[in-house]
């Protein structure tokens, strides 16, 4: 066997590893440690090769980057237990409530807004199923927009500033998290403006899927409603702006004034000043939030050990080269590649959790898009865009998985009169992947939407530059220099002149 064969068949293992159903992780490092020593037995690479893991996988582990994520992942899990999101959707329920398809629009601007502060998909759509599913189904809303609608609005959280994928782009592609979380901004915003405006529509053409609730439903009106929806988004918006405005991460701030890591552990600070106003903070919502934080790090941290071990091995024996060949020669330049990339991506995000796919999938592509001529920041956000669909592909989307647990504990509770068929929760998330994949052709073929918010960069054209020396002060050097001046230097001396040959005696 040739070593240029072996590329392809390690990456068919890797498909069929990850099909299996066992932890990625492990499959991966086992995947990676069989190949590497079949690899030395064939004498493609040497044995100390391999010996070269240990050492790479601690540099690996010792980048700081990586260390945000414990820290927003343990802000995202105070705030998503401490209260603030039942309050706000409460408050926005009865505010937008009357008019028809109140009730979406506030899961959706709500969804939105903890996006932005809490970055976890499950706990945000647990907490909104449980509230809104109830008031949904009472006031006759259809179910299968209910449960899509419930479940979009917390996979948007995978886009949303400060998303924890949006981190580990940023790390993989080797670009700022800030320029990351800027190009983030326009496709989240225009992601909340589709589901609005799909939630518009029907209300236009289909009333009866999304009443509004009638006025006598409300427990509050006037200055005290106002009151208590600022008592929700203006803390929220300090946070965000505390957080994503010292590490650069907001639209018109081009300057950072703390690390990804630090901002992190400013809104962990944040996020218990929060839970403490409403008076939530407490040893058993510290505990559970830790060690729903210690759960997910050490997910994160087995993956990356695996991937490691894998796409060292990948990269030993030229995977690199056959990928870039296999891609780069896609016919359409880079529209051709990103629309192929997406594709993939899009299936792949049947089978893989996002981080999976980010630590993976993610280095093989990155720098063929980068000898491309692709800007990278637009390039990860595209791929983040995409894999927002991973938690609402039927059947294993993981946001359908919650929403089916809920739903279920609802009827048992009886808070809810009849039990959520599966069929209505996954027929209901289609219509939401469709408009999330019609984000991902906006993004690839509109790349301003993520471009806009980046800093300008001053691009200069070699070709063009020149390089021009002032006619004064030529004629002044020469003037000064003298007829006579010593070529071989101030101080040297020029060599004598031969003496004339003496003449011959007579």
């Amino acid at each position: 066997m040739q070593m240029e064969n072996f590329a392809p068949i390690m990456f068919a293992g890797l498909v069929v590893v990850m099909l299996i159903g066992f932890p990625v992780a492990f499959s991966l490092a086992a995947l990676g440690l069989v190949s590497g020593f079949f690899a030395i037995e064939m004498g493609w690479f040497p044995a100390v090769f391999m010996a070269n893991l240990p050492i790479n996988i601690f540099g690996i582990l010792s980048n700081e980057l990586l260390l945000a994520i414990p820290f927003f992942t343990f802000m995202g899990a105070i705030l998503e237990k401490c209260g603030l999101a039942e309050d706000m959707l409460d408050s926005m329920g009865q505010l937008f409530g009357t008019v028809r398809g109140g009730l979406g629009y506030s899961v959706i601007i709500v969804g939105f807004i903890l996006g932005a502060i809490t970055g976890t998909v499950a706990g945000q759509v647990i907490a909104m199923a449980l509230i809104s599913l109830p008031v949904m189904i009472r006031y006759g809303y259809n179910m299968r927009y209910a449960t899509g609608v419930l479940a979009a609005s917390g996979t948007i959280t995978q886009l949303v500033p400060p998303s924890l994928v949006l981190i580990v782009m940023a790390d993989q592609l080797g670009r700022s998290v800030g320029d990351m979380y800027r190009g983030a901004w326009g496709p989240s915003i225009l992601q909340v403006l589709i589901f609005a405006g799909y939630t518009f529509l029907l209300g236009v053409f289909k009333p009866h899927y999304v009443p509004g609730i009638p006025k006598e439903a409300r427990t509050m009106s006037g200055a005290k409603l106002w009151l208590k929806c600022l008592r929700g988004i203006i803390p929220s918006a300090l946070l965000i702006f505390a957080v994503l405005g010292s590490m650069g991460g907001l639209p018109g701030i081009d300057t950072a004034i703390a690390t990804p890591t630090e901002a992190g552990a400013m809104g962990v600070v944040g996020a218990m000043l929060l839970a403490a106003i409403h008076k939530r903070l407490n040893w058993a919502l510290m505990w559970e939030a830790m060690q729903g934080t210690m759960r997910l790090t050490a997910m994160v941290v087995f993956i990356l050990i695996g991937a490691r071990v894998f796409s060292m091995v990948f990269q030993g024996v030229d995977g690199a080269k056959w990928v870039e060949h296999m891609l780069a020669g896609l016919p359409g330049g880079q529209i051709g590649f990103l629309i192929a990339v997406n594709i993939f991506i899009f299936f792949l995000a049947f089978f893989l959790d996002f981080f999976e796919i980010a630590f993976i999938i993610l280095p093989m592509l990155g720098p063929v898009a980068d000898k491309l001529g692709i800007d990278l920041i637009w390039f990860g956000v595209l791929l983040c865009v995409n894999m927002q669909t991973s938690f609402m592909h039927p059947p294993f989307g993981f946001a359908l998985f919650y929403l089916r647990g809920i739903a279920n504990t609802l009827f048992k509770e009886g808070r809810i009169p009849k039990p959520v068929l599966s069929s209505d929760i996954y027929m209901g998330a289609i219509p939401w992947v469709v408009m999330q994949i019609l984000l991902v052709a906006i993004v690839i073929f509109v790349p301003q939407t993520v471009t806009m918010f980046l800093p300008k960069q001053e691009i200069i054209d070699t070709d063009k530059v020149q390089i021009e020396v002032p006619v004064d002060d030529m004629r002044t050097e020469e003037s000064t220099s003298g007829a006579g001046e010593n070529p071989f230097g101030d101080t040297a001396t020029p060599p004598a002149e031969p003496a004339a040959p003496a003449e011959p005696a007579k």
